[in-house]
């Protein structure tokens, strides 16, 4: 066999590519080594910047049709359980974006909207049940495991989107240093209430529970532990976990508690890791083979989706231009690396904020949030660097203003002098088509 680009890994990020290239008529072959769909909780929601994406694929209306908007997160603070919630609210409305929403969507759901619109192009290929066994220069030894037979697949670019343990990363010989946290999730998809529409953070001093709302009125839960406990809480009778999150969102009454037993419920472990090279000579990696991120922010799936546009961008152009030295490869990570690295920044961040049971860091927190959504540039800021339409880095005077040291700035932005400037423009993402800089 032959192809133009071999994808290891057929999630959302390998998906993105695949169909990026089969759109400009690259033959493209993507193996997935699951036969169908996944128990396994991955990411749901979708970003501006992500929605921009496919929408430039032509897959945004099933999307919309089989997903959940959601335009305003509510973060409420509870000074105890019994006290009056202290809520501030910060909206995507204040973004200069045809998208000024994010968007959850069952993580499958997606993965099988992007592959039925990359199986409508006779230049994409895809092979489940089937793992990349080897990579010998530009040479895959895959394995159908439904078959049980192996077959070689040369190609011209191997792209490694298979996830934490990557078989590419491998062969490219990097390594990764993996930062753990002190907490875990528990995570499960339960009914909810039919007003439950915002997405909501709901947290005291030591207690944290986030509710993303899905379609069919249901809602993604994720409710922080600290590491290390989940065993002893799985000896609990499940009313245990029902009575989490009803002290927290008495709300939920008669809708968590569907939940019947402790094996629907998941763990999730936190981690981070950022490789230092994304390219080597003709291969390259995206996604959680490249770059694993804290899910307080809910980032990962949009960092991999966003890094299947630039590479997929510029293998097009590079095909389109018959300028195929894998050098213009570089252009991938010179746009991607800093924009991961601040998603990466801000995602510790609030996994800072929410993971020290310390009665003094919530009331820092509730107090900086309350600040944060009435400052107007703390609020755009936000916003747009979660959103990755753009990047606008906190200065020591947002902080400043945040802790309650500066006044608050409630002027409007101008798009032209401020908003224009930190959105990023096409040059941006895809600076080699301003010169003829592809070699």
């Amino acid at each position: 066999m032959r192809t133009s680009i071999f994808i290891s890994g057929g999630g959302i990020g390998g998906l993105t590519l695949g169909l990026k290239a089969a759109r400009c008529g690259i033959d493209v072959t993507v193996a997935e080594r699951l036969p169908g769909p996944s128990p396994i909780y991955k990411g749901e929601l979708l970003q501006p910047k992500s929605l921009e994406i496919l929408d430039s694929l032509g897959v945004i209306e099933s999307i919309f049709k089989l997903g959940h908007k959601i335009s305003d997160l509510e973060m409420t603070e509870l000074k105890n359980l019994k006290a009056v919630p202290e809520h501030s609210l910060m909206s995507y409305s204040i973004l200069p974006s045809r998208y000024p929403f994010s968007l959850m969507i069952h993580h499958e759901t997606l993965k099988e909207i992007l592959l039925d619109k990359a199986k409508e192009y006779p230049s994409f290929h895809y092979h489940p049940h089937t793992i990349c066994k080897e990579i010998k220069d530009h040479t895959v030894t895959l394995e159908d495991r439904k078959e049980k037979q192996s077959y070689e697949v040369e190609c011209d670019f191997i792209v490694g989107a298979e996830g934490r343990s990557s078989v590419t990363r491998n062969y490219m010989d990097i390594s990764v240093k993996e930062k753990n946290y002190n907490h875990h999730f528990l995570t499960v998809t339960f009914p909810r209430p039919e007003s439950m529409v915002k997405g909501k953070i709901i947290s005291t001093y030591q207690s944290f529970l986030g509710l993303f709302p899905l379609p069919d009125n249901e809602v993604r839960s994720v409710y922080l532990i600290p590491a290390g406990e989940y065993k002893s809480l799985r000896k609990k009778p499940i009313s245990e976990f029902h009575n989490l999150y009803k002290k927290l969102c008495p709300e939920l009454e008669g809708y968590v508690d569907q939940i019947k037993e402790w094996k629907q419920i998941q763990l999730m472990v936190p981690l981070k890791y950022h490789s230092d090279t994304y390219v080597k000579d003709h291969l390259a990696i995206i996604g959680d083979a490249a770059h694993t991120v804290h899910p307080m922010a809910g980032e990962g799936m949009n960092m991999a989706i966003q890094d299947g546009d630039v590479l997929g961008e510029l293998l097009c152009d590079m095909h389109k231009e018959g300028k195929l030295d894998p050098v213009n490869l570089e252009w991938y990570p010179k746009v991607r690396k800093k924009r991961v690295s601040h998603q990466m920044h801000l995602s510790h961040l609030s996994a800072l904020a929410y993971s020290y049971p310390y009665r003094p860091i919530g009331w820092l927190r509730k107090n900086s949030l309350q600040r944060m959504e009435r400052d107007t540039v703390s609020h755009y800021k936000q916003m747009l660097n979660i959103s990755g339409l753009g990047l606008w880095r906190e200065t020591l005077y947002d902080r400043m203003i945040q802790g309650g040291v500066l006044p608050i700035r409630t002027d409007k932005i101008s798009c032209d002098k401020e908003q224009g400037c930190t959105i990023f423009t096409q040059n941006q993402d895809y600076p080699w088509k301003e010169t003829e800089a592809l070699r």
